[in-house]
């Protein structure tokens, strides 16, 4: 299935072609009003869980095995996942994410998912 998908900051300013703002974090980004993120919907139930995250620690060493465990654990959340797929059906969108690294992130490895499947 084609769709237009992005992953981008949440610290960037909204864009006219963002499409439908998502954010992916299970905790809200310090430092951003609710206004500013200009979001669609907050997608807390689609990030990796707390014990995933905390272990990942964006250890860059620890990212193909946190991509392996996130894959899993969103293998097993079919609702969340089905919700976000049912946003790309309706035209694109922006997944956000909080975290300093641009390469080693959930919304990156969220969007490789959605692209694999």
């Amino acid at each position: 299935m084609a769709f237009d998908l992005e992953v981008k900051r949440i610290y960037e300013p909204p864009a006219s072609d963002d499409g439908q703002r998502v954010l992916v974090d299970r905790v809200w980004p310090r430092g951003v009003s609710k206004k500013d993120a200009a979001l669609t919907q907050w997608l807390k139930d689609i990030a990796p869980s707390d014990e995933l995250r905390k272990w990942f620690g964006h250890e860059p060493a620890r990212w193909a095995e946190f991509q392996k465990r996130y894959r899993a654990e969103l293998d097993g959340n079919g609702e969340a996942v089905a919700q976000l797929r049912g946003l790309l059906g309706q035209g694109k969108v922006t997944l956000l994410y909080g975290a300093h690294d641009e390469a080693h992130n959930n919304a990156v490895a969220l969007a490789g998912y959605l692209r694999a499947s």
